[in-house]
């Protein structure tokens, strides 16, 4: 199993992925993957070597067209129902509920007490 409290995945949401890929090819020489997603648009899998780092998407449909493009960190935990009601209880808020990602894990995005966005997750470990 993952390590619980650690940051576990980044994922790059964008306006121009090819313009991304390009960029983060050229300055850290990763390769990418595609990885169709439910809602029919394509994630991509950054690769360093053998290694999957991060993942970039077209963030057109997910956020607002006022959000800028940016990193969103997830944060793996151990029991996610018990820490979504952990994070409720101490000021935090779920933005949106859990959802399962086949082969990967269980995902909620959540607000800190803050109101700083991030994404806590259960990770299946192969």
């Amino acid at each position: 199993m993952a390590p619980h409290g650690k940051f576990y995945w980044n994922e790059l949401l964008t306006d121009d992925v090819e313009k991304a890929k390009a960029f983060y090819g050229a300055t850290l020489g990763w390769t990418f993957e595609q990885m169709p997603m439910e809602s029919g648009g394509t994630y991509f899998v950054a690769m360093l070597g053998e290694e999957a780092v991060a993942g970039i998407m077209d963030k057109t449909d997910i956020v607002p067209p006022s959000v800028p493009p940016h990193w969103f960190s997830y944060i793996n935990v151990d029991d996610l129902p018990a820490r979504l009601k952990i994070l409720e209880a101490e000021g935090g808020r779920m933005l949106r509920p859990p959802f399962e990602v086949p082969g990967v894990g269980a995902f909620a995005i959540v607000m800190d007490a803050t109101g700083a966005p991030l994404g806590f997750m259960s990770a299946v470990d192969a």
